[in-house]
């Protein structure tokens, strides 16, 4: 049941999904998204108007101007001038840890709550016995 539950889940998700930019300014606004503004905190080179920003944005425009190179490459190049301007870790290395932690304590998770419920079906329905209920009523003063 899970696993179609992942297959629909994603299937969706890829089969929604565009080829990706197709004129120069959808380029350079996909690049900018991925990128972050060095002195804003929390906004992508995209949003920013930051003087940082628009020095970026314009190095992206001139970059896919030339066409020489390709998105991921861009983005290299800028962070290796910012190294902090990453805005979405990469998906590899230790940065990786970032993607696959909340997955795997999703799974863990759902693993924990399918051995609860079996454990539970297991007990099946317990009944209070008459020596249960003697005690109860001893104990209520009854």
């Amino acid at each position: 049941m899970v696993l179609l539950f992942v297959f629909v889940a994603l299937f969706t998700v890829g089969s929604s999904r565009d080829a990706g930019p197709s004129t120069p300014q959808e380029r350079i606004d996909a690049v900018s998204k991925r990128l972050a503004c060095p002195t804003c905190d929390g906004e992508s080179v995209y949003e920013s108007r930051g003087g940082a920003s628009v020095a970026i944005r314009n190095e992206v425009s001139r970059l896919v101007a030339e066409g020489e190179l390709a998105d991921d490459e861009i983005v290299a190049s800028i962070v290796s001038t910012f190294p902090d301007s990453l805005l979405v870790p990469r998906s590899s290395g230790v940065e990786s840890l970032v993607w696959v932690l909340p997955v795997a304590a999703a799974v863990v998770a759902g693993a924990g709550l399918v051995a609860a419920f079996v454990r539970w079906r297991r007990m099946g329905n317990l009944a209070a016995t008459e020596e249960d209920r003697r005690l109860v009523d001893e104990a209520r003063g009854s």
